[in-house]
């Protein structure tokens, strides 16, 4: 892998990370979920999001939906159907409340960021389309917090569907980073009737990709991906429909990666 760049402040931390000088910074737990569909003439094609050049965090990277953990997304009133909070939390495993929060996060992520809703009146169904200006406000108002996810399922009588969701990885930032989040994978399928949309806000570019097509594009030099996003590329790339992803069996393996020195450069090793 080549060489990886940081500002001179950025190098200092890593290298006082790497002595034991400084404490890792810790890693807030987060949600991510590679958003797919069919795509004409066959395969998949994944939703990838090019985030600002402004960010503080992964600047002008190509991205799946996701973020941080709200506290409040733990909340046992938030309406819930598929598999529970418990079964996630062997999946990943992590406490109930973390399980919860987690997959509340990448719900609540994904429609912040898309427009796509996994949720629905019941057990069995799933909201039809979310365009409309009362959709809008309230996805606004979960972005800046004045909405909190269960009180905004609760409002419009919907169920969180979990089972919508399926396990896909589990991702640590090294702990040389300056932020660093614990991140778990999801991959989810784009219900059928919702159309995903240009929110805004921590994105400049959205786009339906083909896996194969978005990996090349890096490679290429074209696009930027960070590790986590283009080994979930490439694992997706293997899959020629959207049944074959339903149907891989997966084994959670927590990954974390190690920022290493050599020769003065910088390099990724994978654990």
């Amino acid at each position: 892998m080549a060489g990886l760049r940081f500002s001179r402040e950025h190098a200092e931390h890593i290298r006082d990370v790497l002595s034991g000088r400084v404490a890792p910074a810790p890693a807030r737990d987060a949600a991510t979920v590679a958003l797919f569909r069919a795509g004409r003439g066959g395969g998949i094609r994944v939703y990838l999001l090019r985030r600002k050049a402004t960010m503080a965090f992964a600047a002008g990277a190509y991205v799946f939906p996701g973020g941080s953990v709200d506290p409040r997304d733990t909340d046992q009133a938030v309406a819930w159907a598929g598999p529970s909070p418990a079964e996630w939390g062997r999946v990943f495993r992590a406490d109930e409340a973390t399980a919860r929060g987690l997959v509340c996060a990448a719900v609540r992520e994904t429609f912040e960021e898309s427009g796509v809703l996994l949720a629905g009146p019941g057990p069995g169904s799933v909201v039809a389309d979310t365009r409309g200006d009362d959709w809008e406000a309230d996805r606004l108002a979960l972005i800046d917090r004045s909405l909190a996810f269960a009180d905004f399922l609760a409002k419009r009588g919907l169920v969180l569907r979990s089972d919508l969701l399926k396990p896909w990885a589990h991702w640590i930032t090294p702990e040389a980073e300056t932020r660093r989040y614990d991140t778990r994978f999801f991959v989810a399928v784009l219900p059928e009737g919702q159309r995903t949309r240009d929110v805004g806000g921590e994105a400049d570019q959205v786009e339906w990709r083909r896996p194969a097509e978005a990996l090349a594009m890096a490679d290429a030099g074209e696009i930027f991906l960070m590790p986590p996003t283009y080994r979930t590329l490439s694992e997706l790339a293997r899959h020629d429909s959207v049944e074959s992803v339903l149907g891989e069996e997966r084994e959670i393996v927590t990954v974390l990666p190690r920022v290493v020195e050599v020769d003065g450069e910088f390099r990724l090793e994978s654990a």
